[in-house]
């Protein structure tokens, strides 16, 4: 049965049409017989009891510098859609967590992608802490003294924004660094946040490795390598994807988090894996489907909408 599909996202005429994943998910849907209709994150609003969006109808081609075509501007009640993708990118700010309060609302009569409540309680360096087994020595503060003592014991640390996204602001302080008060103090007086800092995982060298999760189950995986004297592996960062298949750990760990991700409709998830260590969980706006089409032939894309058309049939 086609269904009427509203896309969340940032400008899609800028997008990347061969990296972009909510782009895939979009063509997908639409090569399924589904309608689309695109809107920005501001031209979301809550009016006398609707939640509405002010959009387009939109048409998709895998054509560079001419993929979308547009339809007259118009608003509609979002409850009146079948399905809503979640899918700007972050930061998870409150205009983020706003969005989602809002989509709350609708959800689940119009089914939101990913389950907007648990979005807005599962932020990506903080579902980890759930999975203590999993994960690399981890520490969430924004007091010095706490930040100091934990690499006092491991030396060799990561130290980042809590909500940040795509590589951005990550520092790596080795035992000989001496720019954790300058560092802490910059960050301190950019916003009210605490800080995550863990254990420096060397096998970072190797990649970083994005597996992709459906319903939570994994699908696949791509490796992520960073660039040469580059700590990150992020493709934002200029990190190189590569072909990789998951490990007997990886599947350990998907099996322990898929449930829970599961059971909390989060239908599209990229985990984050260094070795043998769980860093991130990703349910805001994951990213690698493309590249693991390409790498694979794994039609993730095809995978999240026969879920969702479970769901709403």
């Amino acid at each position: 049965m086609p269904l009427k599909v509203a896309l969340q996202m940032d400008p899609i005429g800028s997008v990347n049409i061969n990296a972009d994943s909510t782009f895939r998910i979009a063509l997908e849907a639409q090569a399924r017989g589904h309608a689309l209709f695109y809107y920005t994150p501001d031209r979301l609003a809550f009016v006398e009891g609707r939640v509405v969006a002010r959009g387009f109808w939109i048409e998709l081609r895998r054509e560079i510098g001419n993929h979308v075509s547009f339809g007259p501007e118009v608003e509609i009640d979002l409850a009146e859609m079948d399905v809503v993708w979640l899918r700007q990118d972050p930061p998870f700010d409150m205009g983020y967590i706003t969005t989602t309060h809002l989509l709350e609302m609708i959800h689940p009569k119009t089914l939101v992608v990913n389950d907007p409540f648990w979005v807005r309680n599962f932020p990506e360096k903080l579902l980890v802490l759930r999975f203590p087994d999993l994960t690399p020595p981890t520490a969430i503060a924004r007091d010095l003294q706490t930040i100091r003592a934990f690499k006092a014991r491991h030396g060799d640390i990561i130290l980042k924004p809590l909500y940040g996204n795509g590589g951005a602001g990550v520092f790596r302080l080795d035992p000989n660094d001496r720019n954790l008060a300058s560092l802490h103090e910059m960050f301190t007086g950019m916003n009210r946040e605490p800080l995550i800092v863990q254990k420096f995982l060397p096998a970072v060298s190797a990649g970083d490795k994005r597996v992709i999760l459906v319903n939570g189950e994994p699908v696949g995986a791509i490796n992520r390598v960073p660039q040469e004297g580059e700590t990150r592996s992020n493709m934002h960062a200029g990190g190189r994807p590569e072909q990789v298949g998951l490990t007997a750990r990886d599947l350990e760990i998907c099996a322990a988090i898929g449930p829970v991700l599961r059971d909390n409709g989060q239908v599209f998830v990229g985990i984050d894996v260094i070795g043998d260590w769980l860093t991130e969980i990703n349910v805001t706006s994951p990213t690698g489907i493309q590249e693991l089409e390409r790498f694979d032939g794994t039609n993730t894309a095809a995978r999240i909408w026969e879920v969702i058309e479970a769901k709403r049939a």
